[in-house]
């Protein structure tokens, strides 16, 4: 693989102090006994079978949670798109940002991970508290189908919908690209996100072509703007 346009220098350019803006008032939290109640019933759902996970993105460099193995899978039928508009987290209102989620057409290559056996439920818990925050994200929750080793397993993932997200139209890869390089959050940029996917990635044998274009446009922006 060539080498990257977008490095490490380049995102530090985008980090900043942003204050964590604090739960919204218009919407309904789950508390950790609600998530651990949650993953026990898609455990027992499960009735015994292993328990897969498909990361594609963040979960990828950054998981949060303990995996008994891991292996490369492809999910056919989904490919992943920065088309979530984030004003927190890795981005604000004034400067909103994007982050990866999956919509349906093509196939995206990412890794499984498979949950220890003897703790399906505590870091299953740990996964949902991540991903999401109450029932209304319940939507982007999915089964997918991975075929990974010859063989095809079902695979919980996150931030998947059939119909898109909640942007007007899908974002140019040129607007894309200002918008990761200008959005930062409380927990970081838009730009440290796409470059720890790729590298990531990369470090996996997976090649993005689209997220390698991205990586290039970015850098460009972030030249441009310093």
């Amino acid at each position: 693989m060539p080498e990257m346009a977008l490095t490490a220098e380049l995102v530090a350019r985008c980090e900043r102090c942003v204050p964590d803006p604090g739960p919204r008032a218009d919407f309904t939290y789950y508390s950790e006994a609600e998530f651990t109640e949650m993953a026990r019933t898609m455990v027992d759902e499960r009735e015994g079978n292993a328990f897969w996970i498909f990361a594609y993105g963040s979960l990828i460099w950054n998981p949060g949670f303990n995996a008994a193995e891991h292996r490369r899978g492809t999910a056919h039928g989904w490919h992943r798109r920065f088309s979530m508009k984030m004003e927190r987290w890795r981005g604000t209102p004034e400067e909103p940002g994007l982050m990866l989620a999956l919509e349906r057409g093509g196939s995206c290559d990412g890794i499984l991970f498979r949950l220890p056996e003897e703790a399906k439920v505590a870091e299953l818990a740990r996964v949902l508290q991540r991903e999401t925050d109450g029932p209304a994200d319940h939507v982007y929750l999915r089964w997918l189908n991975v075929r990974a080793g010859g063989k095809v397993v079902p695979a919980l993932t996150f931030w998947a919908h059939p119909k898109g997200f909640h942007l007007p139209e899908p974002p140019s890869p040129e607007l894309t690209a200002r918008m990761l390089a200008r959005a930062c959050g409380h927990i970081g940029s838009g730009a440290a996100y796409l470059y720890n996917t790729v590298v990531k990635l990369a470090e996996h044998g997976i090649y993005d072509k689209n997220l390698w274009r991205l990586q290039e446009l970015v850098a460009r922006e972030i030249e441009r703007a310093c």
